[in-house]
């Protein structure tokens, strides 16, 4: 949504798809998972009396819409892509099949993960992790609106420092919330590092991605 309240910003898609697609060049074999916040947020609802289950599948279905979105604006750039849904909306997009996604990758196809894991009580963090996990990712890069782990909320402590470097265990110890438990768990366990960097800091994926320079807190 960018700097708007709600939606999908046009400008903050292009410079996704234009950060996407330099990342692409490179050579790179992407996978994507998006959130739907800027639609629907499941928890919100459930915070304003909606049952659970309803609201996540509410917010899986915002993702798609994010996904397709998404598509939409990396292949007027030339990027071509593949959107496979955890749930079975076949009239946009494919089912999620483990195998033809990694086919995908070989044809040099980006492939977007929409609908998160298909289940209520996962969030996209956890689905990122899955993913990652399932298509023997070397990374999963978290792109979101802070540029890293802090010891504090730079928001409220201007004395926060941001992490460099921090270990699964350390994030789940001291309950760090830049991405949800369940996630680091997984990615633990699967021995993938996770990077969290900010999506409004314009070249800082290619920077990350070419030579580990860009802005960003690694978690491994």
């Amino acid at each position: 949504m960018g700097n708007n309240d709600f939606g999908i910003s046009p400008e903050m898609l292009q410079s996704v798809a234009n950060e996407i697609k330099d990342v692409v060049n490179l050579g790179a074999e992407l996978c994507i998972v998006l959130g739907g916040g800027n639609i629907f947020r499941g928890i919100t609802g459930v915070s304003k009396g909606m049952d659970r289950t309803t609201g996540d599948y509410m917010g899986m279905l915002a993702t798609v819409m994010n996904s397709l979105a998404l598509q939409n604006s990396l292949e007027k750039l030339g990027v071509p892509t593949r959107v496979q849904s955890a749930l079975p909306i076949s009239a946009v997009s494919e089912p999620y099949i483990r195998r033809r996604a990694d086919r995908h990758l070989e044809k040099n196809r980006v492939v977007i993960f929409a609908a998160g894991t298909g289940n209520p009580y996962f969030t996209t963090d956890t689905a990122a992790a899955l993913r990652a996990s399932e298509m023997n990712c070397n990374v999963l890069i978290k792109a979101t609106l802070v540029d890293g782990i802090y010891t504090a909320d730079p928001k409220v402590d201007k004395n926060a420092q941001r992490y460099n470097s921090i270990t699964y265990m350390d994030v789940l110890s001291k309950d760090l919330k830049v991405i949800d438990a369940a996630a680091v768990s997984l990615a633990r366990e699967n021995n993938i590092p996770i990077i969290i960097s900010s999506i409004f800091e314009n070249g800082n994926l290619l920077k990350i991605c070419k030579n580990n320079k860009g802005i960003y807190t690694i978690v491994k």
